[in-house]
């Protein structure tokens, strides 16, 4: 059975093994196969990976080709831009070297053209000492020859001909002498004015005040034009009324919304203003209400006046003054000269006079005092009699100031002889304030005529030829004939020029002659 079963088995073992060798073959055939591929495709895929590097290697060697160029322009840029700096920078040192090299020349032209010039002065100091040296010994020969010719004509001997020479030589020194005094006095003319004019400057410096300017008529506004008939009144009583109790006149015209207020005092003026304002306001417009608002204004404008002169004295540091005075003060504040505001103009005098007295040495209160005060007479010279010096003087005897204010205000326009160093210093500020441009204004008509009035002065001297008022007629320029007026005539006539001005014109500050006289030779070379 199992034998049986052996035999009937056998076969398929067989089929079995062979059919496991076939599988194990195709196995290994399949395996094989796919080995092959697998290798192949392994291949491919390096011969791929090999191109993508050689590819990639390509690139990042083109790549550093281009950045290399890249950096190699960059480079050569760097360089040309260096190389450009440098050749700029010797360039530069070059030019400075030349410049340099032709200052050097220059220089050593000049150092030895002035070694010339030292050479040739030299040569001709030492001519200059051997001509002396030729004349001191024909000087000695003569000097002896005279004295022998001298001794044989006069018969005298040696001690007479001795005491004729040194009375010779006295009166030579004194000459010289003279001489020399002259020189030393111009000099120190020339130091004073020179000194004079450094401390008038240094005043005018140090002080500078603003100026205003007062009409002579001041105006008043009214509502409305019936306003007018109601200041005028039935048959003109309210205005006559109004002007005799103010001393102004009131002009009525046909402006529009305003009336005029005109007068010569300023005082008046400025209390007629006021009461005509009051009137406006107050509406009661008939004489004995006109008489009551007058009489109350003229007490506030004296005090006002106190106030302002007050104020003056405060500003200048002034005490002891009468309280009339200081009214007066305030007074000149309505007062203008000129177009100057005369209380400002006498606070700078003031201050001006002040500075000049310190740098004296001398009292600068007293000074300024004395310069205050100065103008007083302007304030009462309406109802005074006689120039404004003398009444500020009178004036102000009665309250016991100082001679030396009393002789600075009466003696600041030379009316009086000075007797003290401060009058000359308060009349010199009042000039210095005066001729200040701009400080005083002057009319078309009244300019004109002081220029002509100072042409027609110059042009009556012999010799002149034309003459000029220039600087707002602060200097006349003179024009004289070369052929009739020599040196010596010119400055005589500059000098009667000045006289004649000084004499003939009235005007503030100062006015400078300048002549001139020249020669002009004119030749034609053909």
């Amino acid at each position: 059975m199992n034998a049986i079963l052996m035999q009937s088995l056998l076969p398929y073992t067989m089929v079995s093994i062979i059919a496991f060798f076939l599988g194990i073959a195709l196995t290994a055939m399949v395996s094989q196969v796919i080995a092959r591929a697998k290798a192949k495709t392994l291949k491919q895929d390096l011969q791929r990976q090999v191109e993508g590097a050689k590819r990639e290697a390509e690139n990042i060697i083109k790549s550093a080709q281009i950045d290399a160029a890249a950096e190699t322009i960059k480079k050569r840029e760097e360089f040309a831009a260096e190389a450009n700096k440098t050749r700029a920078d010797l360039h530069e040192t070059e030019m400075r070297l030349t410049k340099r090299e032709d200052g050097l020349d220059r220089q050593n032209e000049m150092l030895q053209q002035r070694e010339k010039a030292l050479k040739q002065q030299q040569k001709e100091i030492d001519r200059r000492v051997h001509n002396i040296g030729l004349k001191e010994k024909q000087l000695s020969v003569l000097m002896a020859q005279q004295k022998n010719q001298l001794l044989k004509i006069t018969a005298m001997n040696i001690e007479e001909a001795t005491e004729l020479l040194l009375k010779r030589l006295e009166d030579e020194c004194e000459h010289e002498m003279s001489t020399l005094i002259q020189r030393k006095v111009e000099e120190t003319n020339e130091t004073a004015d020179e000194k004079s004019r450094e401390i008038i400057s240094s005043a005018i410096q140090r002080y500078a005040a603003e100026q205003t300017c007062e009409a002579t008529v001041s105006t008043v506004e009214i509502p409305n034009d019936d306003m007018k008939g109601r200041i005028i009144g039935r048959e003109g009583r309210n205005i006559r009324a109004f002007e005799k109790a103010t001393g102004v006149d009131v002009i009525v015209d046909d402006t529009p919304g305003m009336i005029v207020v005109s007068g010569f005092n300023p005082v008046r003026r400025e209390v007629a203003r006021l009461s005509m304002e009051r009137l406006i306001q107050d509406g009661r417009i008939h004489p004995s209400r006109i008489e009551e608002l007058v009489t109350q204004t003229k007490k506030d404008v004296n005090h006002k006046l106190l106030q302002i002169g007050k104020e003056a004295t405060v500003e200048t540091n002034i005490r002891g003054l009468n309280n009339k005075i200081i009214s007066l003060l305030g007074a000149l504040s309505y007062r203008t000269s000129y177009g100057q505001n005369v209380l400002r103009h006498s606070v700078e005098v003031a201050f001006l006079s002040q500075v000049m007295a310190d740098e004296l040495g001398l009292d600068g209160s007293l000074a300024r005092r004395a310069g205050l005060l100065h103008d007083i007479g302007k304030a009462i010279d309406h109802d005074v009699e006689g120039n404004h010096p003398t009444i500020g003087m009178n004036y102000l005897k009665r309250f016991n100031e100082s001679p030396v204010v009393l002789n600075a205000v009466a003696g600041h326009h030379g009316d009086i002889p000075p007797d003290n160093p401060y009058t000359p210093l308060v009349a010199a500020a009042d000039a210095i304030s005066a001729s200040r441009p701009g400080a005083r204004r002057e009319t078309l008509e009244r300019y004109i005529k002081r220029l002509e009035q100072l042409e027609e002065i110059a042009g009556g001297f012999k010799g002149v030829e034309n003459a000029y008022a220039i600087q707002a007629g602060r200097e006349i320029r003179v024009i004289v004939c070369a052929e009739e007026i020599d040196d010596e005539s010119a400055m005589k006539i500059a000098r009667d020029i000045a006289n004649k001005v000084e004499n003939e014109m009235t005007y503030p500050g100062e006015i400078q002659v300048t002549l001139l006289r020249e020669v002009r030779c004119v030749e034609y070379a053909k």
